[in-house]
Protein backbone atom coordinates (compact mmCIF):
# COMPACT_ATOMS: atom_id res chain seq x y z
CA UNK A 1 0.00 0.00 0.00
CA UNK A 2 0.83 3.25 -0.91
CA UNK A 3 -0.27 6.45 1.65
CA UNK A 4 -0.25 9.76 -0.01
CA UNK A 5 -0.78 13.32 0.54
CA UNK A 6 -0.68 12.75 4.07
CA UNK A 7 1.01 14.91 6.90
CA UNK A 8 3.01 12.46 8.83
CA UNK A 9 4.25 12.90 12.81
CA UNK A 10 7.70 11.56 12.70
CA UNK A 11 10.17 10.26 15.09
CA UNK A 12 11.44 13.90 15.33
CA UNK A 13 8.15 15.07 16.52
CA UNK A 14 7.71 16.89 13.60
CA UNK A 15 4.90 16.40 10.95
CA UNK A 16 5.83 16.45 7.69
CA UNK A 17 4.02 15.64 4.07
CA UNK A 18 5.36 12.61 2.75
CA UNK A 19 4.45 9.48 1.37
CA UNK A 20 4.11 5.89 3.17
CA UNK A 21 4.80 2.75 2.19
CA UNK A 22 3.61 -0.30 3.43
CA UNK A 23 4.72 -3.89 2.58
CA UNK A 24 3.49 -7.18 5.01
CA UNK A 25 2.10 -4.99 7.16
CA UNK A 26 4.75 -2.93 8.35
CA UNK A 27 6.19 0.39 6.94
CA UNK A 28 9.21 0.22 4.54
CA UNK A 29 11.37 2.32 3.07
CA UNK A 30 10.47 3.00 -0.87
CA UNK A 31 8.13 2.40 -3.07
CA UNK A 32 10.62 -0.62 -5.01
CA UNK A 33 9.75 -2.62 -1.52
CA UNK A 34 5.81 -2.22 -2.30
CA UNK A 35 3.97 -5.47 -4.06
CA UNK A 36 0.66 -4.19 -3.73
CA UNK A 37 0.81 -0.81 -4.95
CA UNK A 38 -2.92 0.40 -3.73
CA UNK A 39 -3.26 3.78 -3.31
CA UNK A 40 -4.63 5.62 -0.31
CA UNK A 41 -5.02 9.35 -0.57
CA UNK A 42 -5.82 10.92 2.70
CA UNK A 43 -6.59 14.14 1.71
CA UNK A 44 -4.41 16.44 3.82
CA UNK A 45 -4.94 14.87 7.26
CA UNK A 46 -2.15 13.98 9.78
CA UNK A 47 -0.89 10.81 10.22
CA UNK A 48 -0.48 9.53 13.77
CA UNK A 49 1.54 6.41 15.21
CA UNK A 50 -0.96 3.88 16.99
CA UNK A 51 -1.53 4.54 20.69
CA UNK A 52 0.02 2.65 23.23
CA UNK A 53 -2.10 2.10 26.05
CA UNK A 54 0.03 0.51 28.84
CA UNK A 55 -2.84 1.27 31.69
CA UNK A 56 -6.25 0.67 30.91
CA UNK A 57 -9.05 -1.82 32.93
CA UNK A 58 -11.39 -2.12 30.56
CA UNK A 59 -14.30 -0.95 28.39
CA UNK A 60 -17.50 -0.60 26.85
CA UNK A 61 -19.14 -2.71 29.79
CA UNK A 62 -16.15 -5.51 30.27
CA UNK A 63 -13.01 -5.71 32.80
CA UNK A 64 -10.02 -7.59 31.84
CA UNK A 65 -10.47 -9.15 35.55
CA UNK A 66 -14.35 -10.69 34.48
CA UNK A 67 -11.43 -13.50 33.21
CA UNK A 68 -13.36 -13.77 30.16
CA UNK A 69 -12.06 -14.12 26.40
CA UNK A 70 -15.42 -12.65 24.56
CA UNK A 71 -15.28 -9.63 27.03
CA UNK A 72 -11.51 -9.35 26.54
CA UNK A 73 -12.38 -9.05 23.22
CA UNK A 74 -15.04 -6.30 23.46
CA UNK A 75 -12.56 -4.30 25.12
CA UNK A 76 -9.80 -4.42 22.59
CA UNK A 77 -12.26 -3.79 19.62
CA UNK A 78 -13.45 -0.79 21.58
CA UNK A 79 -9.74 0.20 21.79
CA UNK A 80 -9.15 -0.22 18.98
CA UNK A 81 -11.61 1.75 17.70
CA UNK A 82 -10.76 4.99 19.43
CA UNK A 83 -7.13 4.30 18.26
CA UNK A 84 -5.33 2.36 20.84
CA UNK A 85 -3.69 -0.15 18.89
CA UNK A 86 -0.95 -1.50 21.11
CA UNK A 87 -2.68 -2.94 24.57
CA UNK A 88 -1.76 -3.71 28.10
CA UNK A 89 -5.01 -5.00 30.36
CA UNK A 90 -5.06 -4.36 33.65
CA UNK A 91 -5.23 -5.92 36.70
CA UNK A 92 -6.63 -5.60 40.51
CA UNK A 93 -5.77 -7.08 43.57
CA UNK A 94 -7.25 -10.36 43.41
CA UNK A 95 -6.51 -13.70 44.64
CA UNK A 96 -3.35 -15.79 42.96
CA UNK A 97 -5.77 -18.61 41.67
CA UNK A 98 -8.04 -15.97 40.15
CA UNK A 99 -5.13 -13.85 38.79
CA UNK A 100 -3.96 -16.93 37.23
CA UNK A 101 -7.60 -17.24 35.12
CA UNK A 102 -7.59 -14.04 34.33
CA UNK A 103 -3.99 -13.92 32.38
CA UNK A 104 -4.65 -17.32 31.11
CA UNK A 105 -7.52 -15.65 28.25
CA UNK A 106 -4.45 -13.17 26.97
CA UNK A 107 -3.29 -16.63 25.58
CA UNK A 108 -6.83 -17.16 23.84
CA UNK A 109 -6.49 -13.90 21.62
CA UNK A 110 -5.55 -14.30 17.96
CA UNK A 111 -4.27 -11.27 15.97
CA UNK A 112 -7.05 -9.47 14.08
CA UNK A 113 -7.37 -5.88 12.28
CA UNK A 114 -10.55 -5.34 14.50
CA UNK A 115 -8.48 -5.34 17.52
CA UNK A 116 -6.26 -4.08 19.75
CA UNK A 117 -2.98 -6.18 19.99
CA UNK A 118 -2.32 -6.93 23.44
CA UNK A 119 1.51 -6.26 24.08
CA UNK A 120 1.91 -6.87 27.32
CA UNK A 121 -0.26 -7.46 31.12
CA UNK A 122 -0.04 -4.82 33.68
CA UNK A 123 0.18 -6.53 37.16
CA UNK A 124 -1.55 -3.72 39.69
CA UNK A 125 -1.47 -5.75 42.64
CA UNK A 126 -1.65 -7.17 45.15
CA UNK A 127 1.64 -6.03 46.27
CA UNK A 128 -0.11 -2.73 47.04
CA UNK A 129 -0.08 -0.82 50.69
CA UNK A 130 -3.41 -0.76 52.54
CA UNK A 131 -3.25 2.55 53.06
CA UNK A 132 -2.89 3.74 50.07
CA UNK A 133 -4.92 0.69 47.99
CA UNK A 134 -7.83 3.10 46.48
CA UNK A 135 -10.02 1.01 44.56
CA UNK A 136 -8.05 -2.13 45.26
CA UNK A 137 -9.33 -5.13 47.30
CA UNK A 138 -7.55 -5.03 50.63
CA UNK A 139 -8.98 -8.49 51.21
CA UNK A 140 -6.34 -9.65 48.76
CA UNK A 141 -3.51 -7.03 49.37
CA UNK A 142 -0.02 -9.63 50.16
CA UNK A 143 3.50 -8.82 50.66
CA UNK A 144 6.11 -8.99 47.27
CA UNK A 145 6.57 -12.60 46.27
CA UNK A 146 8.70 -13.08 43.47
CA UNK A 147 6.98 -16.89 43.49
CA UNK A 148 3.30 -15.12 43.17
CA UNK A 149 4.77 -13.42 40.32
CA UNK A 150 6.15 -15.94 38.63
CA UNK A 151 3.04 -18.56 38.44
CA UNK A 152 0.95 -15.41 37.15
CA UNK A 153 3.56 -14.80 34.40
CA UNK A 154 3.31 -18.61 33.63
CA UNK A 155 -0.29 -18.78 33.32
CA UNK A 156 -0.11 -15.33 31.03
CA UNK A 157 2.50 -17.08 28.34
CA UNK A 158 5.04 -14.77 29.99
CA UNK A 159 3.26 -11.82 29.03
CA UNK A 160 3.60 -9.67 32.13
CA UNK A 161 5.48 -6.12 31.87
CA UNK A 162 4.50 -4.45 34.39
CA UNK A 163 4.18 -4.87 38.12
CA UNK A 164 2.99 -2.42 40.91
CA UNK A 165 4.76 -2.63 43.81
CA UNK A 166 4.47 -0.37 47.11
CA UNK A 167 8.08 -0.49 47.98
CA UNK A 168 7.83 0.02 52.22
CA UNK A 169 5.99 -3.35 52.07
CA UNK A 170 8.05 -6.37 53.72
CA UNK A 171 10.05 -8.05 50.81
CA UNK A 172 9.87 -5.34 48.63
CA UNK A 173 14.12 -4.96 47.84
CA UNK A 174 14.19 -8.67 47.29
CA UNK A 175 11.35 -8.88 44.64
CA UNK A 176 12.70 -6.05 43.02
CA UNK A 177 16.21 -7.44 42.55
CA UNK A 178 14.93 -10.73 41.78
CA UNK A 179 12.55 -10.19 38.92
CA UNK A 180 13.57 -6.40 38.20
CA UNK A 181 15.46 -7.75 35.56
CA UNK A 182 12.83 -9.64 33.76
CA UNK A 183 9.35 -7.46 34.43
CA UNK A 184 8.87 -3.42 34.95
CA UNK A 185 8.74 -2.70 38.58
CA UNK A 186 5.77 0.16 38.65
CA UNK A 187 6.37 1.91 41.99
CA UNK A 188 2.74 3.02 43.20
CA UNK A 189 -0.54 2.59 45.63
CA UNK A 190 2.18 3.13 48.25
CA UNK A 191 2.81 5.39 51.65
CA UNK A 192 6.75 5.40 51.23
CA UNK A 193 8.42 8.25 51.74
CA UNK A 194 11.59 9.83 49.44
CA UNK A 195 14.02 7.51 50.89
CA UNK A 196 12.18 4.25 50.37
CA UNK A 197 11.05 4.92 47.09
CA UNK A 198 14.48 6.37 46.11
CA UNK A 199 16.08 2.82 47.24
CA UNK A 200 13.34 1.21 45.16
CA UNK A 201 14.73 3.31 41.86
CA UNK A 202 17.78 2.63 42.66
CA UNK A 203 17.90 -0.67 42.85
CA UNK A 204 15.82 -1.20 39.34
CA UNK A 205 12.20 0.14 39.51
CA UNK A 206 11.48 2.64 36.87
CA UNK A 207 8.10 3.18 36.31
CA UNK A 208 5.22 4.95 38.57
CA UNK A 209 1.80 3.91 38.26
CA UNK A 210 -0.59 6.93 37.93
CA UNK A 211 1.42 9.85 39.21
CA UNK A 212 -0.08 11.52 42.35
CA UNK A 213 -2.80 8.95 42.85
CA UNK A 214 -2.62 6.91 45.41
CA UNK A 215 0.94 7.92 46.92
CA UNK A 216 1.81 11.21 49.48
CA UNK A 217 1.54 14.15 48.00
CA UNK A 218 4.73 16.21 46.66
CA UNK A 219 5.41 18.33 50.15
CA UNK A 220 8.53 20.45 50.66
CA UNK A 221 9.73 18.88 53.25
CA UNK A 222 8.71 15.64 52.35
CA UNK A 223 8.85 15.12 48.58
CA UNK A 224 7.76 11.09 48.75
CA UNK A 225 7.42 8.76 45.62
CA UNK A 226 6.96 12.20 43.35
CA UNK A 227 10.59 13.45 44.20
CA UNK A 228 12.03 9.91 44.82
CA UNK A 229 11.05 9.67 40.68
CA UNK A 230 11.56 13.05 39.23
CA UNK A 231 15.99 12.53 40.63
CA UNK A 232 15.84 8.56 38.88
CA UNK A 233 16.50 9.47 35.25
CA UNK A 234 15.40 6.15 34.15
CA UNK A 235 11.91 6.61 35.91
CA UNK A 236 8.92 6.63 33.57
CA UNK A 237 6.08 8.18 35.08
CA UNK A 238 2.04 7.46 33.99
CA UNK A 239 -0.64 9.83 34.22
CA UNK A 240 -4.09 10.24 33.99
CA UNK A 241 -5.14 13.26 32.23
CA UNK A 242 -8.53 13.13 32.34
CA UNK A 243 -8.89 16.29 34.13
CA UNK A 244 -10.55 14.67 36.97
CA UNK A 245 -7.36 12.60 38.59
CA UNK A 246 -4.86 15.20 38.33
CA UNK A 247 -5.35 19.10 38.17
CA UNK A 248 -4.65 20.55 34.39
CA UNK A 249 -1.90 22.96 36.23
CA UNK A 250 -0.44 19.73 37.58
CA UNK A 251 -0.34 17.69 34.18
CA UNK A 252 1.77 20.68 32.85
CA UNK A 253 4.11 20.71 36.00
CA UNK A 254 4.70 17.36 35.55
CA UNK A 255 5.49 17.16 32.01
CA UNK A 256 8.28 19.96 33.02
CA UNK A 257 9.52 18.36 36.02
CA UNK A 258 9.90 14.84 34.06
CA UNK A 259 10.41 16.28 30.73
CA UNK A 260 8.62 15.16 27.39
CA UNK A 261 11.02 11.89 26.71
CA UNK A 262 9.96 10.55 30.28
CA UNK A 263 6.28 10.95 30.54
CA UNK A 264 3.27 8.53 29.86
CA UNK A 265 -0.75 9.34 29.27
CA UNK A 266 -2.56 6.19 30.49
CA UNK A 267 -6.02 5.90 30.69
CA UNK A 268 -6.95 3.50 33.36
CA UNK A 269 -10.30 3.32 32.16
CA UNK A 270 -12.74 0.78 33.49
CA UNK A 271 -15.56 -0.71 32.29
CA UNK A 272 -17.79 2.51 32.54
CA UNK A 273 -15.68 4.14 29.56
CA UNK A 274 -17.96 4.68 26.47
CA UNK A 275 -21.25 4.00 28.35
CA UNK A 276 -23.76 6.23 30.16
CA UNK A 277 -23.19 7.20 33.93
CA UNK A 278 -24.72 4.62 36.36
CA UNK A 279 -23.37 1.68 38.84
CA UNK A 280 -20.83 -0.64 37.72
CA UNK A 281 -18.31 -3.27 38.97
CA UNK A 282 -14.20 -2.98 39.40
CA UNK A 283 -12.28 -5.41 41.06
CA UNK A 284 -15.00 -6.74 43.11
CA UNK A 285 -16.25 -3.69 44.39
CA UNK A 286 -19.30 -1.36 43.29
CA UNK A 287 -18.35 1.94 41.53
CA UNK A 288 -20.59 4.59 41.07
CA UNK A 289 -20.57 7.12 37.59
CA UNK A 290 -21.57 10.31 37.87
CA UNK A 291 -20.71 12.99 35.37
CA UNK A 292 -17.85 10.36 33.83
CA UNK A 293 -16.62 10.46 37.39
CA UNK A 294 -16.06 6.88 38.82
CA UNK A 295 -15.66 6.55 42.55
CA UNK A 296 -16.37 3.60 45.26
CA UNK A 297 -19.52 4.68 48.13
CA UNK A 298 -16.92 6.53 50.39
CA UNK A 299 -15.85 8.64 47.39
CA UNK A 300 -12.39 7.40 46.61
CA UNK A 301 -11.97 7.61 42.74
CA UNK A 302 -11.58 4.47 41.18
CA UNK A 303 -10.39 4.12 37.99
CA UNK A 304 -11.72 6.61 34.41
CA UNK A 305 -14.53 6.34 32.18
CA UNK A 306 -11.82 7.94 28.94
CA UNK A 307 -9.57 6.24 26.59
CA UNK A 308 -6.15 7.08 25.74
CA UNK A 309 -6.85 9.04 22.84
CA UNK A 310 -9.39 11.65 24.41
CA UNK A 311 -6.70 11.87 27.00
CA UNK A 312 -4.56 13.17 24.29
CA UNK A 313 -6.43 14.72 23.14
CA UNK A 314 -7.27 16.43 26.40
CA UNK A 315 -3.65 16.93 27.31
CA UNK A 316 -3.53 19.41 24.23
CA UNK A 317 -6.00 21.65 25.70
CA UNK A 318 -4.28 21.87 28.84
CA UNK A 319 -1.47 23.21 27.15
CA UNK A 320 0.95 19.78 26.52
CA UNK A 321 2.89 20.57 23.50
CA UNK A 322 0.97 18.95 20.63
CA UNK A 323 3.88 16.52 19.66
CA UNK A 324 4.48 15.87 23.87
CA UNK A 325 1.25 14.73 24.01
CA UNK A 326 1.64 12.33 21.09
CA UNK A 327 5.07 10.75 22.17
CA UNK A 328 3.32 10.65 25.76
CA UNK A 329 0.79 7.91 23.92
CA UNK A 330 2.88 6.40 21.44
CA UNK A 331 6.71 6.34 22.44
CA UNK A 332 7.30 6.53 25.30
CA UNK A 333 4.99 3.63 26.78
CA UNK A 334 6.35 1.72 24.24
CA UNK A 335 9.75 2.16 25.27
CA UNK A 336 8.45 1.62 29.07
CA UNK A 337 7.54 -1.76 28.46
CA UNK A 338 10.46 -2.51 25.57
CA UNK A 339 7.89 -2.88 22.55
CA UNK A 340 9.29 0.09 20.50
CA UNK A 341 11.30 -1.66 18.19
CA UNK A 342 7.77 -2.84 17.12
CA UNK A 343 5.18 -0.01 17.40
CA UNK A 344 4.91 3.53 19.04
CA UNK A 345 6.50 5.26 15.77
CA UNK A 346 5.97 5.27 12.50
CA UNK A 347 9.43 3.57 10.60
CA UNK A 348 9.97 1.32 8.34
CA UNK A 349 10.31 -1.75 10.06
CA UNK A 350 7.38 -1.25 12.33
CA UNK A 351 3.78 -2.70 12.62
CA UNK A 352 1.62 -0.66 10.15
CA UNK A 353 -0.28 0.56 12.77
CA UNK A 354 -1.55 4.12 12.35
CA UNK A 355 -4.69 6.57 12.96
CA UNK A 356 -5.69 9.10 10.63
CA UNK A 357 -6.89 12.19 11.92
CA UNK A 358 -8.12 15.97 10.86
CA UNK A 359 -6.13 18.72 11.52
CA UNK A 360 -8.72 19.71 14.60
CA UNK A 361 -7.38 15.94 15.81
CA UNK A 362 -10.59 14.27 15.34
CA UNK A 363 -9.97 10.78 14.36
CA UNK A 364 -11.41 9.78 11.58
CA UNK A 365 -9.83 6.17 10.48
CA UNK A 366 -7.52 3.50 12.50
CA UNK A 367 -6.01 0.97 10.68
CA UNK A 368 -3.83 -2.07 11.65
CA UNK A 369 -2.42 -3.41 8.50
CA UNK A 370 -1.53 -7.43 8.05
Amino acid sequence: MIIKNGIVFTEDGTFEEKELYIEGGRFVAGMDEVEDQTVLDVEGNLILPGLVDVHSHGAAGNDFCDGDVEKLKGILAYEKSCGITSYCPTSMTLSKERLKDIFATVKEIQPSEELARIVGINMEGPFVSEKKKGAQNGKYIVHPDAAFFYECNEASGHKIKLVTLAPEQEGSEAFIRQVGKEVGISIGHTDANYDTAKKAFDLGADHVTHLFNAMPSFLHRNPGVIGAAADSSHCMPEIISDGLHVHPSVVRTAFRIFGPERMILISDSMRATGLEDGTYEFGGQMVYVKDKKATLEDGTIAGSTTNLYDCMCRAMTFGIPKADAIFAATRNPAKSIGVYDQVGSIAPGKRADFLIVDQEFHLREVYMLK
